[in-house]
């Protein structure tokens, strides 16, 4: 009897090691491929040198050169640091991770601090068309997941910050996911004690619950078209936009307990998107977005607040399941660092025409749960299959079902 305790004992015992080591593995994983995203913008700004360093890739398709030139800088920035914010935020972690993390924020603090000043050589222009309202909106939602950039921000770069959000309201949103840029800009402001437009936000409500289609979606305008606009924007804005507003009025209750539940909805549905081999449907507009396709899993993660139908372990292995698919081909970055434009390593036909080297840093927003900590069960608990996986290994799982 003796001995057969032992043989089971040598057959249970590394299994559990094997997975708690693959669940380290994963965060590992995580910080690893935020560095290689973050450094070539963060240092590069921080020294006032990414207008001379970052690549001036177009797509082929471009409809304004001139201009999509000049507001790619600002895309690259507003994007990465809304992806890496909450992971700025936390406190605590592996001596390596917040050596890492220390390195990242001072790197951060001067990056605004360049972004904003009309003196420095990578000083961006806020109010020069319209796309520099998308990414200051991005750059907004840093802020709002990120009190400690905030926070550790010199009195003069806050000043300048305010200045450059202010110039957006001059910029016409178009009737689409654009006006929730609008919207959350002024989130930020409310969430920082400065005047805000409540009307700009209540727009955001009332033309969204206008457009909802059923079981979770919204149509991005007028007519619905089908691609990842829904976790892109949409969901994400709607959901922290709520989140900030609650605790500050009582106004937008009508509608937090609808955006819940369709947020929930809309999380089960792009868990079960993603392909046993971390693949998806490539369909609809901005695909070259990487895995920012899967934003709003990530960032309801982050929230913690998913579904009972999901675990935060088969949404960490799914999500982790995409950032290497959308990596592993060695044509993913230049030699230099940048990332190229694709889905699946350099696919320069897949950009739409307004794409540039910055607008594919969105992708960095599939990283929002590095802002949990190490110890959360997003991260401790062992790698879980995720639905696909689990169907086409002759799993059980049961049936899928819609909402209202």
């Amino acid at each position: 009897m003796f001995k057969k305790i032992l043989l089971v004992c040598a057959f249970v015992l590394p299994f559990g090691v094997e997975a708690q080591q693959k669940t380290n593995d994963d965060r590992a994983f995580w910080l690893q491929h935020l560095d290689k995203l973050a450094k070539p913008i963060l240092h590069s700004l921080a020294n006032d040198s990414l207008r001379i360093v970052m690549p001036k890739t177009m797509s082929k398709f471009i409809d304004n050169p001139n201009t999509r030139k000049e507001v790619a800088y600002l895309e690259a920035f507003g994007r990465l640091m809304c992806g890496i914010s909450p992971w700025l935020n936390l406190e605590g972690g592996s001596p390596k991770e917040i050596a890492l993390r220390n390195q990242y924020r001072n790197y951060a603090l001067k990056a605004v601090a360049n972004a904003v000043n009309p003196n420095a050589k990578d000083y961006m222009s806020f109010e020069k068309g319209g796309q520099p309202l998308v990414d200051a909106s991005f750059l907004a939602l840093a802020f709002v997941r990120c009190p400690w950039l905030w926070e550790h921000l010199d009195t003069q770069t806050k000043d300048q910050v305010v200045k450059a959000f202010l110039a957006t309201r001059n910029v016409r949103a178009g009737f689409s996911n654009w006006i929730l840029f609008s919207g959350m800009i002024e989130t930020f402001f409310c969430k920082y004690g400065y005047p805000w437009d409540s009307m700009r936000i209540e727009y955001c409500f009332r033309q969204f619950e206008q457009w909802y289609v059923g079981d979770g979606v919204y149509s991005d305008g007028p007519p619905y078209h089908w691609d990842y606009y829904n976790s892109y924007v949409i969901h994400p804005y709607l959901a922290n936009m709520v989140k900030e507003l609650s605790p500050k009025t009582g106004a937008f209750n009508w509608t937090a307990e609808k955006i819940r539940v369709r947020n929930e909805r809309f999380a089960v549905i792009q868990e079960r998107l993603v392909n046993s081999d971390g693949s998806f449907p490539v369909t609809g507009r901005s695909i070259v977005y990487r895995g920012a396709a899967f934003h709003h899993l990530a960032d309801i993660a982050w929230r913690k607040a998913l579904p009972k139908e999901l675990s935060p372990a088969q949404v960490r292995s799914a999500l982790t399941a995409i950032i290497k698919k959308t990596t592993e081909s060695p044509s993913t970055f230049t030699s230099d660092g940048w990332l190229t434009i694709g889905l699946y390593g350099s696919q320069p036909d897949l950009a739409d025409v307004y794409i540039t080297t910055g607008s594919l840093y969105l992708c960095a927003n599939i990283l929002l749960p590095l802002g949990l900590p190490e110890t959360d069960e997003f991260w401790s608990s062992p790698a879980t299959k995720w639905t696909s996986q689990k169907v086409w290994s002759g799993e059980a799982v049961l049936a899928d079902h819609a909402i209202e």
